[in-house]
C-alpha cells in the first residue's frame, strides 16, 4: 500500500483527504513525467492522456484539476466524460495513449471520490510510477537521474490542450456490442446502473443487442451514486426483477467494473457463481487453459468444493483485483476475479468490467439453453460470518502463538467441511475474522471463539 494510492488509486472524502490541489499536483507530474520520457527517447510529441469520470458531482472538480495540471506540464488531455473505469482502460490500450486517469470512488458514497492511473495497455500503473507520483506529492521527487523541487511550466506552443473525445466512449461501446455472439430478442433484462457511469451506456449494448430492456438507477443527479442501488444494494434489484417478471437482472457499481447478477426467481447471483459458470463454461468448450480459475482468498468455500468437483484447478491470490489480474498475465489465466463482481476476462479486458461481465453471462444463458437459476445450482455457497476487530497492532494479534492455536483448532475441526480466515484488513487498524461452515451458527460459534481469545490477550481497542 503506498502512501496516498491504495491497491485501487488514491480515495478519500472530496476536499478532505483528496482534495482539487492533489489532483492538479497529479496531473502536472504525468503530464511532465510522460513528456518527459517521450523527449528521452528522442520524441518531440507532447503526452497523451485520456481521462474518464463516473457521476458524482467533486467529479468535475477533479476532471478540471486534472486537465489543468496536464496541460500546464505540455500534455494533451483527452476527455471522455462521464464514462467506466473499463472503458478508459479500453481506449488508452486500443488508441495509443501513454496512460488514463478514472475519477471514481467506484462503489462508495457520492462525498467520496477517487484518481484510478492505468498505463499505456490500460493496466492498473505499476508500483514505480505511483511511487514517483507520491514523492512528488510529499515534494521529495527525483527522477531522470536528478532531484526535482519543482518541475517546469509548459509555455508558448508547447501549453497541452484538451480534446472532447467521446468518440472513444462511443468506439467502446460498439466493442461491447461486438462482442454478444447471440441476440437477446425475447429475454426481459433488467439493469441497475447505480446512477453511476454505467447509466448511458448499458442499455445502448442491451437494446442493440436485441434485449428487452428494463433500467433503473439510471438518473444521476451527482449526489445519488450507488444510494439505495448497484452493486452494494442487491436488494433493489431483486425486486425489480420479480415486480417487472424479468429473465435476468445486473447490477453494476458507481463505475461499472463490477457487476452481480440476480436470477428469475429474485435469487443474487454472486461473483463466485460467474466464476463457476463461466469456468465450467470455457471447461466444457475446451477453452479453460490452463485448466484454472483465479480467485482471491475471500471466495466462497463453496466455490472451491464445486471446482473439484469438475476437475478445475483454481489460485487464491490476496485481496483486490490487481492482484488476480497479475496472476492471471503471469500465467496466462482465461478467467478471474472476486466475490463482489470484480470479473476478468482476459481474452477481452484488462480490468473488471460490469457490463462485459453480464455480456459473458448472458452468452452461457443462450448457448445452454438455460436460466440463471439452473446455471447456478449445482454451487452451494457456504453461510459465512466475518468479524472486524480493532486492535492495538495488527501484526502483534495475529502472531500472538494464543490465536494462531484458537485459530488452528477452529481449522482442525472444520475439516473440510469449511474453512477459517483470519487476515488484516489493508486500510485500518483491524483484523477479519471470518469462517464459512456448514450452518450459520457454526460459523458464529467459531468466529467467536477466535474473537474471545484476541480480547483476553488484550489486542482489541476498548472503546471509552
Amino acid at each position: 500500500m503506498g502512501r496516498y494510492f491504495g491497491t485501487d488509486g488514491f480515495r478519500g472524502e472530496a476536499n478532505v483527504t483528496l482534495t482539487a490541489d492533489q489532483a492538479f499536483a497529479v496531473g502536472r507530474f504525468l503530464g511532465w513525467y510522460y513528456g518527459e520520457k517521450k523527449r528521452q527517447a528522442g520524441k518531440e510529441e507532447p503526452a497523451k492522456i485520456v481521462i474518464g469520470k463516473d457521476t458524482r458531482r467533486s467529479s468535475y472538480m477533479f476532471e478540471y484539476s486534472l486537465v489543468g495540471g496536464l496541460v500546464a506540464s505540455g500534455a494533451d488531455a483527452y476527455l471522455l466524460h462521464a464514462t467506466t473505469t473499463p472503458s478508459v482502460a479500453y481506449v488508452a490500450r486500443v488508441d495509443d495513449f501513454d496512460g488514463g486517469i478514472m475519477i471514481s470512488a467506484s462503489h462508495n458514497p457520492y462525498h467520496d471520490n477517487g484518481i484510478k492511473l492505468l498505463n499505456s495497455q490500460g493496466e492498473k500503473m505499476d508500483e514505480e510510477t505511483i511511487a514517483l507520483v507520491e514523492d512528488y506529492l510529499d515534494g521529495k521527487l527525483e527522477a531522470f537521474g536528478q532531484k526535482w523541487e519543482t518541475l517546469p511550466y509548459a509555455t508558448g506552443d508547447k501549453i497541452g490542450r484538451t480534446v472532447d473525445y467521446v468518440a472513444g466512449r462511443n468506439r467502446y461501446i460498439g466493442y461491447l456490442i461486438s462482442l454478444g455472439l447471440y441476440s437477446f430478442k425475447g429475454l426481459k433484462v433488467g439493469l441497475d446502473c447505480a446512477n453511476g457511469s454505467s447509466w448511458n451506456i448499458a442499455k445502448s449494448v442491451f437494446d442493440a443487442l436485441g434485449a428487452d430492456t428494463y433500467v433503473m438507477g439510471a438518473a444521476p443527479n451527482g449526489l445519488n451514486i450507488n444510494d439505495g442501488v448497484g452493486s452494494t444494494h442487491i436488494d433493489a434489484l431483486k425486486r425489480f426483477v420479480l415486480e417487472n417478471g424479468l429473465d435476468v437482472g445486473f447490477a453494476y457499481d458507481g463505475d461499472a467494473d463490477r457487476c452481480l447478477c440476480v436470477d428469475e426467481k429474485g435469487e443474487e447471483v454472486t461473483g463466485d457463481h460467474i466464476l463457476y459458470i463461466y469456468g465450467r463454461y470455457l471447461k466444457e468448450k475446451g477453452e479453460l487453459l490452463p485448466n484454472t480459475v483465479v480467485t482471491t482468498i475471500m471466495s466462497n468455500f463453496g466455490l472451491y468444493k464445486a471446482l473439484d468437483e469438475l476437475d478445475i484447478g483454481y489460485a487464491k491470490t490476496a485481496v483486490g483485483d490487481k492482484y488476480v489480474y497479475e496472476y492471471m498475465m503471469q500465467h496466462g489465466c482465461k478467467v478471474g476475479g472476486e466475490q463482489s463482481g470484480h470479473i476478468i476476462f482476459s481474452k477481452y479486458a484488462t480490468t473488471g468490467d460490469g457490463i462485459l461481465t453480464s455480456l459473458k453471462v448472458m452468452e452461457v444463458m443462450l448457448a445452454k439453453k438455460l436460466p440463471l437459476s439452473k446455471l447456478c445450482a449445482p454451487l452451494t455457497i457456504y453461510p459465512q460470518v466475518l468479524q472486524n476487530v480493532r486492535v492495538t497492532d495488527k501484526a502483534a494479534a495475529q502472531a500472538d502463538p494464543d490465536v494462531q492455536a484458537a485459530v488452528q483448532a477452529v481449522a482442525g475441526a472444520l475439516g473440510d467441511t469449511g474453512r477459517i480466515l483470519v487476515r488484516e484488513s489493508g486500510t485500518e487498524p483491524v483484523v477479519r475474522v471470518m469462517v464459512e461452515a456448514p450452518s450459520k451458527e457454526l460459523c458464529q460459534q467459531y468466529v467467536d471463539q477466535v474473537v474471545e481469545v484476541i480480547r483476553k490477550k488484550g489486542h482489541e481497542v476498548v472503546s471509552a
